[in-house]
């Protein structure tokens, strides 16, 4: 049974949307920056439109790329977190990257705890699908020891997964952190989580597609538009 076209009911046809979505998601640029943009063009839409364009597409951009074109992970990751913040408040954001800087997942939570250390690699383990990583690498937070030990749990010692706390051989993830704060510096604060979680779901896609990490997914700006139209190829 074919999917529901996301598209129907918007005023504004598919290319349009999609490239203001893309736009936001992918440049350092806050919604007034891209209504702006689209009026150069003649387009005339308001930032508030393009705020639900990026809330409703951002994710299904993300459900449809990994669902399509998921490419393989490397069996070394680098967990870290790193503060966004929410309504006033400074949140938690939970990144994974492997040995080659390829986003595992992330996960964006109130709280920096057990429980949050626990559903992240949870969720990180779920999207990497069929394995567990062979080697975590992260800082030395205690949170992270307990769960890899919980993971370990019942697994002999050729399926024990590798803990190294050693802060100086995280920078790949500190690295990535960087990068994607200058992405955040102009969007500015967001208002509520959700908001927060959907548009982190664009941002995140768009940039390993900036950066060819999906199958059939080549760097370059031309290729990156492309890859984005095919996955909205047909009206499903």
């Amino acid at each position: 049974m074919p999917r529901r076209d996301p598209f129907k009911q918007h005023r504004f046809p598919r290319d349009v949307i999609l490239l203001a979505v893309r736009w936001y998601c992918r440049y350092p640029l806050s919604y007034r920056d891209v209504r702006d943009l689209l009026a150069e063009r003649g387009i005339t839409v308001g930032a508030a439109t393009v705020y639900r364009w990026v809330q409703k597409f951002g994710p299904e951009i993300r459900k449809r790329a990994y669902g399509r074109h998921r490419s393989w992970r490397g069996l070394q990751w680098h967990v870290d977190e790193t503060y966004v913040r929410v309504n006033g408040r400074w949140c938690y954001l939970w990144r994974a990257v492997d040995h080659r800087g390829q986003l595992i997942d992330f996960r964006l939570t109130a709280l920096r705890n057990a429980s949050a250390a626990r559903a992240f690699v949870r969720q990180a383990s779920e999207m990497a699908r069929c394995y567990n990583p062979l080697t975590i690498v992260t800082d030395k937070a205690h949170s992270y020891a307990k769960v890899i030990e919980e993971m370990n749990f019942g697994n002999g010692p050729d399926d024990r997964i590798r803990h190294i706390d050693r802060k100086y051989l995280n920078n790949r993830i500190e690295a990535d952190h960087a990068a994607l704060k200058q992405l955040l510096r102009p969007k500015r604060s967001f208002q509520k989580l959700t908001a927060a979680k959907n548009t982190l779901k664009g941002i995140e896609t768009h940039r390993a597609i900036k950066k060819g990490h999906f199958a059939n997914n080549e760097p370059g700006v031309l290729n990156e538009i492309a890859f984005v139209a095919n996955l909205f190829k047909s009206a499903a």
